[in-house]
């Protein structure tokens, strides 16, 4: 006999989420991921001026808006065929290099880890210390990092102006510049950045992080030192103290857009999708709209429109179910670091897909990896000269711009005609992982990695945490999913 759990709306997930599970022997038989709250930015910015999309895109999200704007201004830049300045494309990477590792650290922090000081573990032998290190709102170590998060977020303060929903960032470059001084500021947050995460979340220089290349190194690091002496040895154990790495299987094949490229066009993660991975077949994506609010048939993003329809039948999300050559795709820091060829995730058998241990491990590796390349783009920055170029707007053109934020590959997709825009089209991260069915039955990613859980006779939605570290282990930003 089918029974049926009903879970949210979810604490500490940015925006709105429910999710739906069907269980046979207690047993997840089927899930169904719903985004319950419809936005619609893309109408929004119809019929607007282009330049309106570098005001009116950040605000799609409040926690992301530096790689809102950093895909809208992409977009326009390939319409007007601009080329940034060094300075420019440096000052951009450090705007979402900063940008994704406070996100990063409020999803270790504020998201994941307070899971574990929940009384459902208070059995275990770590639970105390995860108490007075994690529990929502009051763990010590929650607390350091947040304080650590707000010090990132002062080097976007000094490189645009304000965070969120700076307007410094231009098709062109970065209007914001930085002199003799601005540079000794950014390396002085970059600094105290650095040492935060030596100190606590590694106990390590950030380059050993960097150097752990296979199951043996992570674990003679894992073993160097108690649990508690650092946040990622904490999780590696709770890795081991759970099974971690065999919760939340999802084999959907990764994709990454890329992001951070140099002025050469060199990027620190590149392109691609698949296993192995290959380039990216633009061409194939469609967004499907089988189990969506919204009528109209599976089309690419630059042809697509929304038409909601809330009264359509076996519809259950407002998100879309983006496809690539018919294919759900996984998308995060798991996904970024397997196309860059991360060796440890690669040997941890990559090939086989994404669990919660992987994606959340993930996480770790990048901020280890985002500050040594951030202190390199600060130092390259070469003051009083350019950091931007000016250029006027086609009245008739079409814009993409592809990359990655903290949760993923992030797409914008627009065309101008007679001065206006008549096509804006928003491909979130998360619109990627808790995409609903599309026309052919398939489950999202989410949905895919909840599929097979197994949950107690007596489960209730508070007590269904391996649910919630399935979730959160994907970071989810909701608010991006709903256009």
């Amino acid at each position: 006999m089918s029974t049926r759990l009903v879970i949210g709306p979810f604490n500490r997930v940015e925006g709105d989420l429910e999710v739906r599970l069907t269980l046979d022997n207690q047993q997840v038989s089927r899930a169904e991921v719903v985004s319950p709250l419809y936005r619609g930015f893309e109408q929004i910015l119809l019929g607007r001026a282009p330049l309106d999309a570098l005001t009116i895109a950040p605000r799609v999200c409040g926690i992301c808006s530096v790689s809102q704007s950093i895909a809208a201004a992409a977009a326009l830049r390939q319409a007007a065929d601009i080329t940034p300045p060094a300075n420019g494309i440096h000052a951009l990477n450090l705007l979402q290099a900063a940008e994704n590792l406070a996100d990063h650290l409020t999803h270790s922090f504020v998201f994941f880890l307070p899971d574990f000081a929940q009384d459902f573990y208070r059995s275990h032998r770590w639970h105390d210390f995860a108490v007075a290190a994690y529990k929502a709102n009051q763990g010590r170590r929650s607390a350091a990092m947040i304080r650590l998060r707000a010090r990132i977020l002062h080097l976007i303060g000094q490189l645009a102006g304000k965070w969120p929903h700076s307007l410094a960032i231009q098709p062109g470059g970065t209007t914001s510049t930085a002199d003799t001084g601005s540079k000794v500021r950014l390396l002085s947050i970059l600094s105290d950045v650095r040492r935060g995460l030596e100190e606590q979340v590694f106990s390590a220089p950030l380059e050993q992080i960097q150097a752990l290349s296979t199951p043996d190194a992570l674990a003679a690091y894992q073993a160097a030192d108690a649990p508690e002496s650092c946040d990622f040895r904490f999780f590696l154990h709770l890795c081991t103290a759970l099974n971690l790495s065999g919760l939340g299987a999802c084999t959907a094949p990764p994709l990454s857009f890329g992001a951070y490229a140099d002025p050469d066009g060199t990027r620190l993660f590149p392109a691609g999708q698949g296993f192995p991975p290959t380039s990216i077949a633009l061409f194939s994506l469609t967004e499907d709209l089988g189990s969506s609010w919204m009528d109209g048939p599976p089309q690419p993003p630059w042809e697509s429109h929304n038409r909601p329809n809330p009264h359509k039948d076996n519809a259950y999300s407002w998100s879309k179910a983006p496809r690539l050559a018919g294919k759900p795709h996984q998308t995060g820091a798991w996904a970024r670091q397997v196309i860059a060829g991360h060796p440890l995730l690669r040997a941890q058998g990559w090939s086989q897909g994404s669990s919660v241990a992987s994606r959340v491990m993930a996480r770790f590796l990048e901020m280890a990896a985002l500050i040594p390349a951030m202190e390199q783009w600060a130092r390259a920055i070469r003051p009083h000269q350019a950091f931007y170029t000016d250029a006027p707007l086609p009245s008739d053109a079409v814009g993409i711009g592809l990359t990655e934020a903290a949760r993923g590959a992030l797409g914008h997709w627009l065309a101008i005609r007679q001065n206006r825009l008549t096509q804006y089209q928003i491909i979130a991260p998360t619109t990627w992982n808790f995409s609903p069915r599309d026309q052919a039955g398939v489950p999202g990613p989410l949905e895919q990695a909840l599929h097979g859980l197994a949950l107690p006779a007596d489960v209730t939605p508070s007590r269904a945490l391996a649910v919630q570290h399935i979730v959160r282990s994907f970071d989810p930003c909701m608010a991006c999913t709903v256009h």
